[in-house]
């Protein structure tokens, strides 16, 4: 396994391994890596020939009074994980490599940005989609995989590769939980036992929100207030957001049949204490629960 924190280094491989016909898949990450990112190097293990893994705690996604500086890091495991998988390249890039000192390029869009995370972390998918891009370029992969757990940011990439013409085929995984619910994230390592026990709180929400709309229910602010008043009952968990919009183009819905492509996205953010964890489903009107969701999702038996 190569591990080279060098852009140009990394370029070349990649470069080397295309002209040998060889396909590539890419796994953008922040490190700290767990059973979700596993699933993603396991599906770019399975559809490429090659697999590439960037882990790079990304400073410009996080805003003023953000856990940057606290945010787990653990190379030495993360890259154990990545070859216990097989991972073909780590790229593992210091901030001077990716961000000279005069640096002021960034990719930025409209609309999907606007909503969900984008309220409360308003220069956050700036940043996410500068690194991205800038990541695409130094992996030139075939495809590139991401989690749904971060569905705003998979609708984001996704329409930032269509929008700028990216010669790349970006793969959404289904979210992967713990035993008890609790959708798999780095952060989870923030919370002491008690608030652990309050995080399961948005799966059980979750949970209730799909059923209603399994029954029948059509009203997107019933549906909300019905999660929001599950989270309220918790008295550790305090609401970032709850709604519900068309995955198309994270805009809110009134009723869930007019999803322009029939998915909707139910959407939480919950702060727990001091951590700020988010989770969704994703629905299919007409056809019901789509795979990616939480009837398919893979559990982690650890």
């Amino acid at each position: 396994m190569i591990i080279s924190g060098n852009s140009k280094e990394t370029r070349e491989q990649i470069k080397e391994w295309k002209k040998q016909g060889l396909s590539v898949g890419l796994v953008p990450t922040m490190g700290y890596l767990h059973e979700g990112h596993q699933s993603l190097m396991e599906a770019a293990k399975r559809e490429n020939d090659r697999v590439a893994v960037s882990i790079f705690v990304n400073p410009i996604q996080f805003g003023p009074n953000e856990d940057f500086a606290s945010y787990p890091r653990d190379f030495g495991k993360d890259a154990a994980l990545c070859e216990s998988v097989g991972v073909d390249l780590i790229f593992h890039p210091e901030a001077e490599e990716m961000y000279d000192e005069d640096f002021c390029t960034y990719v930025d869009m409209d609309g999907l940005t606007k909503e969900l995370c984008g309220k409360s972390r308003p220069t956050h998918f700036r940043g996410v989609q500068t690194v991205v891009s800038k990541l695409f370029h130094i992996i030139p992969a075939d495809r590139a995989y991401f989690g749904q757990k971060d569905a705003q940011q998979l609708a984001v990439i996704k329409k930032m590769v269509r929008d700028l013409s990216m010669d790349i085929e970006i793969i959404g995984c289904p979210i992967i939980r713990e035993t008890d619910g609790l959708a798999k994230s780095s952060r989870n390592t923030y919370l002491n036992a008690e608030e652990r026990q309050a995080a399961l709180v948005l799966n059980r929400s979750l949970a209730a929100g799909k059923k209603m709309i399994e029954d029948g229910e059509r009203d997107a602010a019933k549906v909300k207030r019905h999660i929001e008043a599950l989270i309220a009952q918790e008295k550790m968990a305090k609401a970032d957001y709850v709604e519900i919009v068309d995955f198309s183009d994270i805009t809110p819905v009134e009723k869930l049949d007019d999803a322009k492509r029939g998915e909707v996205l139910c959407a939480i953010a919950v702060w727990i204490g001091k951590t700020r964890l988010i989770d969704n489903f994703i629905w299919n009107i007409g056809r019901g629960q789509r795979t990616s969701g939480q009837d398919y999702e893979k559990r982690s038996m650890s």
